[in-house]
């Protein structure tokens, strides 16, 4: 419920009322509770059958009805509708196409799943999206949909607490961090996966509890746990970034495009946007231009796609 809810963009409370609406309004239960969560009911399985048609349907009479209100709207002009996970390279990719697209009226959504913003690329709800992939947990890609690369492994880096003994280390290990507590956002495809991985690799069985990378960063800063972060995060008072040695956590970063369009001088330009826009927060980052010299002496970002 709680990761049906983030995707919804609402609440669990509010979710959990509105399923309670629809159950009273069809007259039986739909979901049965259990500890590890909910599961279908035979009845909920039944509904869930005539269900999905009917919204797949909903979804394809909705994009249709804005293409057309947006057409009419905007005079005729183009639209490119974008998608992404978290990344702080989204605000330099914007600011790049609209000045690159000042006719091309740009829309822009955010989700923690990536499979969900893949289906929507396939569904033609978005025209392009950028996402991550965890190593050992690979994404659900959609028929129409064509992937690109934009990084082809990006290390995770670890935040802790300021007054952490293992931030005075240019990179602690993951040893160094077995006694602490560590949040993962469990919403965010492959992120527990891939953690989970890398624990059971190096023989350690940490405590883990579960949140929003939000609330994580503010735990984080107040002493209460550790957890996996970008390389680009910007540290808040309280808080430092670290790589962790041997960088054993690795994502691939890709734009996803409909079938057919990125590959067009419209797709090349929205992907070389995003290029620069990363570009620039990776050597703005200062643990990871840290790395950066470290792995790359300096150079451009060989490992840019």
């Amino acid at each position: 419920m709680h990761k049906a809810a983030r995707q919804l963009g609402m609440t669990q409370p509010s979710l959990t009322t509105q399923l309670r609406r629809i159950e009273q309004a069809i007259g039986g239960q739909l979901f049965s509770r259990e500890r590890t969560g909910s599961r279908p009911t035979p009845l909920g399985r039944t509904v869930l059958t005539r269900a999905r048609p009917i919204v797949a349907q909903m979804t394809t009479l909705v994009t249709e009805a804005r293409d057309a209100a947006g057409r009419g709207a905007a005079g005729g002009d183009a639209r490119l509708r974008l998608g992404s996970t978290g990344s702080r390279a989204v605000p330099g990719w914007l600011r790049r196409l609209h000045a690159r697209l000042p006719d091309t009226d740009i829309t822009f959504q955010t989700d923690v799943s990536a499979n969900t913003l893949l289906r929507m690329v396939a569904s033609n709800q978005l025209d392009t999206a950028f996402v991550h992939e965890v190593e050992g947990s690979p994404l659900r890609v959609p028929d129409g949909v064509e992937l690109r690369v934009l990084v082809h492994r990006e290390p995770q880096f670890v935040a802790l607490p300021a007054t952490h003994p293992a931030a005075a280390r240019s990179a602690p290990t993951l040893a160094d961090l077995a006694d602490d507590q560590w949040m993962v956002d469990p919403t965010v495809d492959g992120d527990w996966d891939g953690l989970r991985r890398v624990f059971s690799e190096a023989g350690l069985d940490p405590r883990v509890v579960y949140g929003d990378y939000l609330t994580a960063a503010d735990l984080v800063a107040a002493g209460e746990v550790v957890t996996p972060c970008q390389p680009t995060s910007r540290p808040r008072p309280g808080m430092a970034i670290r790589p962790l040695r041997g960088d054993p956590l690795g994502v691939r970063l890709m734009v996803a495009f409909r079938a057919g369009w990125g590959l067009g001088a419209e797709g090349e330009g929205v992907f070389g946007d995003l290029r620069a826009a990363y570009e620039e927060v990776a050597w703005s980052s200062e643990a990871y231009r840290r790395w950066l010299h470290t792995r790359r002496e300096g150079a451009a970002l060989p490992f840019v796609a």
